[in-house]
Protein backbone atom coordinates (compact mmCIF):
# COMPACT_ATOMS: atom_id res chain seq x y z
CA UNK A 1 0.00 0.00 0.00
CA UNK A 2 1.31 3.45 -0.98
CA UNK A 3 2.51 5.61 1.87
CA UNK A 4 0.34 8.72 1.33
CA UNK A 5 2.03 10.68 4.08
CA UNK A 6 5.45 10.19 2.51
CA UNK A 7 4.09 11.10 -0.91
CA UNK A 8 2.39 14.19 0.48
CA UNK A 9 5.53 15.21 2.33
CA UNK A 10 7.62 14.75 -0.82
CA UNK A 11 5.13 16.80 -2.82
CA UNK A 12 5.28 19.60 -0.25
CA UNK A 13 9.06 19.59 -0.38
CA UNK A 14 9.00 19.78 -4.17
CA UNK A 15 6.44 22.58 -4.11
CA UNK A 16 8.49 24.43 -1.50
CA UNK A 17 11.61 24.05 -3.62
CA UNK A 18 9.77 25.34 -6.69
CA UNK A 19 8.32 28.25 -4.71
CA UNK A 20 11.74 29.11 -3.34
CA UNK A 21 13.17 29.05 -6.86
CA UNK A 22 10.36 31.23 -8.18
CA UNK A 23 10.76 33.73 -5.36
CA UNK A 24 14.51 33.78 -5.90
CA UNK A 25 13.98 34.50 -9.60
CA UNK A 26 11.46 37.22 -8.75
CA UNK A 27 13.94 38.71 -6.29
CA UNK A 28 16.70 38.64 -8.87
CA UNK A 29 14.45 40.21 -11.50
CA UNK A 30 13.30 42.88 -9.04
CA UNK A 31 16.89 43.66 -8.14
CA UNK A 32 17.88 43.83 -11.80
CA UNK A 33 14.96 46.11 -12.74
CA UNK A 34 15.48 48.25 -9.66
CA UNK A 35 19.18 48.67 -10.43
CA UNK A 36 18.40 49.51 -14.03
CA UNK A 37 15.80 52.10 -13.05
CA UNK A 38 18.15 53.55 -10.46
CA UNK A 39 20.92 53.88 -13.05
CA UNK A 40 18.64 55.57 -15.57
CA UNK A 41 17.23 57.91 -12.93
CA UNK A 42 20.73 58.69 -11.66
CA UNK A 43 21.97 59.49 -15.17
CA UNK A 44 18.97 61.69 -15.88
CA UNK A 45 19.34 63.51 -12.56
CA UNK A 46 23.05 64.07 -13.17
CA UNK A 47 22.30 65.61 -16.58
CA UNK A 48 19.62 67.87 -15.11
CA UNK A 49 22.01 68.93 -12.35
CA UNK A 50 24.78 69.71 -14.84
CA UNK A 51 22.43 71.76 -16.99
CA UNK A 52 21.35 73.74 -13.93
CA UNK A 53 24.81 74.10 -12.37
CA UNK A 54 26.83 74.86 -15.50
CA UNK A 55 24.43 76.42 -18.01
CA UNK A 56 20.91 77.53 -17.18
CA UNK A 57 21.58 78.38 -13.53
CA UNK A 58 24.44 80.80 -14.22
CA UNK A 59 22.57 82.26 -17.20
CA UNK A 60 19.50 82.82 -15.03
CA UNK A 61 21.43 84.50 -12.21
CA UNK A 62 23.40 86.74 -14.59
CA UNK A 63 20.23 87.69 -16.47
CA UNK A 64 18.36 88.54 -13.28
CA UNK A 65 21.32 90.61 -12.06
CA UNK A 66 21.52 92.42 -15.40
CA UNK A 67 17.80 93.20 -15.40
CA UNK A 68 17.91 94.52 -11.85
CA UNK A 69 20.91 96.73 -12.69
CA UNK A 70 19.24 97.98 -15.87
CA UNK A 71 16.04 98.92 -14.05
CA UNK A 72 18.10 100.61 -11.36
CA UNK A 73 19.88 102.75 -13.98
CA UNK A 74 16.61 103.73 -15.64
CA UNK A 75 15.11 104.67 -12.28
CA UNK A 76 18.16 106.78 -11.47
CA UNK A 77 17.83 108.59 -14.80
CA UNK A 78 14.05 108.89 -14.55
CA UNK A 79 13.56 107.03 -17.84
CA UNK A 80 11.49 104.06 -19.02
CA UNK A 81 14.08 102.95 -21.59
CA UNK A 82 17.76 103.69 -22.02
CA UNK A 83 17.61 104.99 -25.58
CA UNK A 84 18.15 107.55 -26.86
CA UNK A 85 21.27 108.19 -24.79
CA UNK A 86 21.74 111.93 -24.35
CA UNK A 87 25.15 113.57 -24.34
CA UNK A 88 24.66 114.41 -20.65
CA UNK A 89 24.07 110.71 -19.92
CA UNK A 90 26.94 109.34 -21.95
CA UNK A 91 29.56 109.28 -19.19
CA UNK A 92 27.31 107.37 -16.81
CA UNK A 93 26.12 105.03 -19.58
CA UNK A 94 29.72 104.15 -20.43
CA UNK A 95 30.47 103.51 -16.75
CA UNK A 96 27.53 101.14 -16.30
CA UNK A 97 28.16 99.47 -19.65
CA UNK A 98 31.85 98.74 -19.05
CA UNK A 99 31.68 97.83 -15.34
CA UNK A 100 28.30 96.06 -15.05
CA UNK A 101 26.55 95.17 -18.28
CA UNK A 102 29.50 94.00 -20.39
CA UNK A 103 31.01 91.77 -17.66
CA UNK A 104 27.61 90.09 -17.29
CA UNK A 105 27.32 89.84 -21.08
CA UNK A 106 30.80 88.33 -21.36
CA UNK A 107 30.02 85.76 -18.69
CA UNK A 108 26.83 84.68 -20.45
CA UNK A 109 28.51 84.62 -23.84
CA UNK A 110 31.26 82.33 -22.52
CA UNK A 111 28.69 79.97 -21.00
CA UNK A 112 26.73 79.74 -24.26
CA UNK A 113 29.83 79.13 -26.37
CA UNK A 114 31.70 76.77 -24.06
CA UNK A 115 28.74 74.83 -22.63
CA UNK A 116 26.53 74.62 -25.71
CA UNK A 117 26.41 70.81 -25.37
CA UNK A 118 24.22 71.25 -22.27
CA UNK A 119 21.44 73.01 -24.17
CA UNK A 120 18.12 71.18 -23.80
CA UNK A 121 17.07 71.57 -27.42
CA UNK A 122 18.58 69.59 -30.29
CA UNK A 123 19.30 72.81 -32.18
CA UNK A 124 20.77 76.03 -30.83
CA UNK A 125 17.86 78.35 -29.96
CA UNK A 126 17.86 81.48 -32.12
CA UNK A 127 17.61 83.79 -29.09
CA UNK A 128 20.97 82.48 -27.81
CA UNK A 129 22.63 83.14 -31.16
CA UNK A 130 21.03 86.59 -31.25
CA UNK A 131 22.37 87.31 -27.78
CA UNK A 132 25.92 86.34 -28.75
CA UNK A 133 25.84 88.57 -31.84
CA UNK A 134 24.40 91.39 -29.73
CA UNK A 135 27.35 91.11 -27.33
CA UNK A 136 29.83 90.99 -30.22
CA UNK A 137 28.33 94.22 -31.50
CA UNK A 138 28.83 95.88 -28.13
CA UNK A 139 32.45 94.74 -27.98
CA UNK A 140 33.12 96.77 -31.11
CA UNK A 141 31.41 99.81 -29.54
CA UNK A 142 33.39 99.51 -26.32
CA UNK A 143 36.62 99.15 -28.30
CA UNK A 144 35.85 102.44 -30.05
CA UNK A 145 35.19 104.13 -26.70
CA UNK A 146 38.63 102.99 -25.53
CA UNK A 147 40.13 104.83 -28.51
CA UNK A 148 38.15 108.00 -27.77
CA UNK A 149 35.53 107.46 -30.49
CA UNK A 150 32.06 107.99 -29.03
CA UNK A 151 30.15 108.16 -32.29
CA UNK A 152 28.36 104.91 -31.47
CA UNK A 153 26.53 104.46 -28.20
CA UNK A 154 24.93 101.06 -28.56
CA UNK A 155 25.35 97.78 -30.41
CA UNK A 156 24.14 97.81 -33.97
CA UNK A 157 22.55 94.42 -33.20
CA UNK A 158 19.58 94.86 -30.90
CA UNK A 159 18.85 93.05 -27.66
CA UNK A 160 16.84 89.83 -28.26
CA UNK A 161 13.69 90.14 -26.09
CA UNK A 162 13.14 86.35 -26.21
CA UNK A 163 16.45 85.68 -24.47
CA UNK A 164 15.35 86.38 -20.89
CA UNK A 165 12.06 84.55 -21.45
CA UNK A 166 13.88 81.48 -22.74
CA UNK A 167 16.41 81.43 -19.89
CA UNK A 168 13.77 81.86 -17.18
CA UNK A 169 11.42 79.27 -18.69
CA UNK A 170 14.20 76.70 -19.16
CA UNK A 171 15.55 77.24 -15.66
CA UNK A 172 12.09 76.81 -14.12
CA UNK A 173 11.42 73.65 -16.16
CA UNK A 174 14.73 72.06 -15.13
CA UNK A 175 14.19 72.92 -11.46
CA UNK A 176 10.76 71.26 -11.65
CA UNK A 177 12.32 68.18 -13.30
CA UNK A 178 15.03 68.06 -10.64
CA UNK A 179 12.42 68.18 -7.87
CA UNK A 180 10.35 65.47 -9.57
CA UNK A 181 13.35 63.16 -9.86
CA UNK A 182 14.36 63.73 -6.25
CA UNK A 183 10.92 63.48 -4.66
CA UNK A 184 8.78 61.39 -7.01
CA UNK A 185 6.05 59.60 -5.01
CA UNK A 186 5.80 57.00 -7.78
CA UNK A 187 9.49 56.29 -7.46
CA UNK A 188 9.28 55.96 -3.66
CA UNK A 189 6.32 53.56 -3.96
CA UNK A 190 8.19 51.45 -6.52
CA UNK A 191 11.29 51.40 -4.34
CA UNK A 192 9.31 50.22 -1.29
CA UNK A 193 7.59 47.51 -3.35
CA UNK A 194 10.88 46.18 -4.68
CA UNK A 195 12.31 46.16 -1.16
CA UNK A 196 9.41 44.07 0.12
CA UNK A 197 9.74 41.58 -2.75
CA UNK A 198 13.45 41.11 -2.06
CA UNK A 199 12.80 40.66 1.67
CA UNK A 200 10.11 38.08 0.92
CA UNK A 201 12.46 36.18 -1.38
CA UNK A 202 15.19 36.09 1.26
CA UNK A 203 12.71 34.89 3.91
CA UNK A 204 11.83 31.85 1.83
Amino acid sequence: MMDLSALFSSSLLQNAAVLTLILALIGYLATFLSARMLARRKDKLELVNRRLDEFYGPLYVASQAGNIAYRSLLKKQGKTQSFPILDSEMKEWMLWMTTIFMPLNDERENIIIKKAYLIVEEQMPKCLLDFVTHVVGYKAVVAKWAEGDYSERRSTIGWPPEFDVYVERSYAALKAEQTRLLHSSTWRLYHRLMKRIRQSARAH
